[in-house]
């Protein structure tokens, strides 16, 4: 069963920077494979896309977040990051990393990491 971790998340003063990471569980080989995502839900609204990294390394940005969040990934750790930049209060969330083989028809998910950003 592939396991995905994630870590970084906590409590900032809104302007300030957090990085998350997502390790994902088996070989390097297998990772490279993997279209990776983060996602975030707050309290009462449905979880939505932040940012997304293809196995090409082709990334794509929610509005809300481009010019702030970077994600990027280092096949060698098997790890995906998001830096998060200038951070509000309305980024306020659990963030959840995801992993995604289309053609294996593959769909993992990360246990969360809790972001609180105080205004």
């Amino acid at each position: 069963q592939v396991q995905l971790v994630e870590s970084g998340g906590g409590l900032v003063q809104a302007g300030g920077s957090l990085r998350l990471s997502c390790v994902v569980s088996g070989s390097s080989s297998i990772f490279r494979t993997y279209d990776m995502g983060w996602y975030r839900q707050a309290p009462g609204k449905q979880r939505e896309l932040v940012a997304r990294i293809a196995r090409t390394g082709r990334t794509t940005d929610a509005d809300g977040v481009k010019g702030r969040f970077t994600i990027s990934r280092d096949n060698a750790k098997n790890t995906v990051y998001l830096q998060m930049n200038s951070l509000k209060p309305e980024d306020t969330a659990v963030y959840y990393c995801n992993a995604q083989q289309t053609a294996w028809g593959s769909d993992y998910w990360g246990q969360g990491t809790q972001v609180t950003v105080s205004s």
